[in-house]
């Protein structure tokens, strides 16, 4: 077919910091997604959006074509107890130890609210829900979008896979990013994730956006920018959108790994588990329910296992056993407080890379991941510990893993000094338009 436009003039266009055209915009993605637009033109864009910029408008339009490029999911079927019922979901950028999606999704849908989390996997220090809940025997992260609505419309919680038909666009540039050094733009990264959220079909959403030397984006004005695009554009598309600004200094709860995190998650929803753990997923729920038009305390549903009730549910529904014992590691190593002191520091970025180096993530999207991998933390910043003291348990089946994962550990705690007292939640941010 003959083609509109020509890269070459697109790319052009925004190399010289000129804003594309709706028209452009449109055609580049489609041609791109069809194969007519070339990786190496696509990775000379990228890099000119990644350097440039886009204007409010070419993001807008940027994110409902890569959203056309695909099928849209209709949640507007499912029904309980003869009336429709809302539709919520949670994103999180991604950080160490951050298992909320576990216990957040079930405990949502304990209050009548659907829960339809398309999940992904772990690339490098950071873990994915998928390659957790797969420590699970029997559980299946893939399911059709008919087995999605039916289970929505009984249990009322899905985590799974995002189907192929789901913004191809951005499955085949979300790779090309990564291997280009254009991850980080932020008009890019708020298409991919809106773009799929979008297309998803949720009546509402909520941000985790994280910030620190664990996440994403290191850098807090930059994360607020971040969430301020993505919660405007699921706005602009009728979706309703709140973000919460997080804290990933510290790794999110004592397990780091996969097996590990699917035990602390069952213990939060048992009424336990550690209290900032507990502390996000609580205040996630509260802002999916509020969205939802419920006013309802979650913490309740965790004291009084009605979410635990939905989580067995959810894992059944999946083909997994929830009474199944989780996988173990072959071998542990254990490192000790060198000496007595308040433990001040614990980088998340560096206990994300050990517990990825011992088998518990992966360096590219096709790689294996080992479930019963991981660290177990024994202190957290504000502990007193004393010298011989365990601070973190190395699991891993393959134990040559164990010296490059203690490599990645030096530093990466302090015991002694000044302790920065860090809020979990340090901003929830709206859109301007919808207050």
């Amino acid at each position: 077919m003959s083609e509109l436009f020509d890269a070459v003039d697109v790319i052009r266009t925004k190399r010289d910091r000129g804003a594309l055209s709706d028209a452009q915009i449109d055609w580049v993605i489609d041609a791109y997604t069809r194969g007519a637009v070339a990786d190496e033109q696509m990775s000379a864009l990228a890099m000119a959006i990644f350097l440039n910029g886009m204007e409010r408008r070419e993001i807008v339009r940027w994110t409902q074509a890569m959203i056309d490029s695909g099928e849209r999911l209709n949640f507007e079927s499912i029904v309980g107890e003869g009336k429709k019922i809302a539709t919520s979901d949670k994103h999180s950028t991604g950080g160490v130890g951050d298992k909320i999606t576990l216990p957040l999704a079930p405990l949502v849908a304990a209050f009548g609210v659907a829960v339809p989390q398309l999940s992904g996997r772990g690339l490098g220090h950071t873990g994915g829900t998928l390659d957790k809940l797969e420590a699970i025997p029997g559980w299946q992260a893939k399911l059709s979008n008919e087995r999605v609505v039916e289970i929505l419309g009984t249990t009322g919680a899905v985590i799974c896979a995002a189907g192929d038909g789901l913004a191809p666009a951005d499955k085949k540039l979300y790779a090309l990013r990564d291997v280009t050094s254009t991850v980080e733009a932020i008009p890019l990264i708020a298409s991919s994730i809106m773009s799929k959220k979008i297309a998803e079909g949720t009546g509402s959403l909520v941000l985790d956006v994280k910030v620190g030397s664990g996440a994403f984006m290191k850098d807090a004005s930059m994360a607020r920018e971040l969430a301020r695009v993505m919660v405007d554009l699921g706005t602009d598309a009728g979706v309703k959108t709140t973000a919460l600004l997080t804290d990933m200094n510290t790794p999110l709860g004592l397990a780091v790994g996969n097996a590990c995190e699917v035990e602390e998650s069952v213990g939060v929803l048992a009424g336990g588990g550690p209290s900032d753990v507990v502390e996000l997923t609580v205040a996630l729920a509260r802002e999916m329910l509020t969205s939802s038009g419920i006013d309802a305390d979650p913490a309740e549903a965790l004291k009084d296992g009605r979410a635990m009730d939905v989580w067995r549910a959810m894992v059944r529904d999946q083909g997994g056993d929830p009474d199944a014992a989780l996988p173990q590691p072959k071998e542990t190593v254990t490192i000790t407080a060198p000496e007595s002191g308040t433990l001040t520091e614990l980088d998340a970025y560096k206990v994300g890379v050990a517990s990825w180096r011992l088998g518990a993530g992966r360096a590219r999207k096709e790689d294996p991941v080992q479930l019963a991998a991981g660290i177990k933390l024994h202190a957290k910043p504000g502990d007193e510990v004393r010298e011989g003291q365990p601070l973190m348990t190395l699991m891993t089946d393959t134990p040559e893993r164990f010296e490059r994962a203690q490599q990645s550990l030096e530093g990466s705690f302090t015991i002694g000094g000044d302790l920065r007292e860090r809020p979990l939640i340090i901003d929830r941010i709206v859109s301007e338009r919808s207050e």
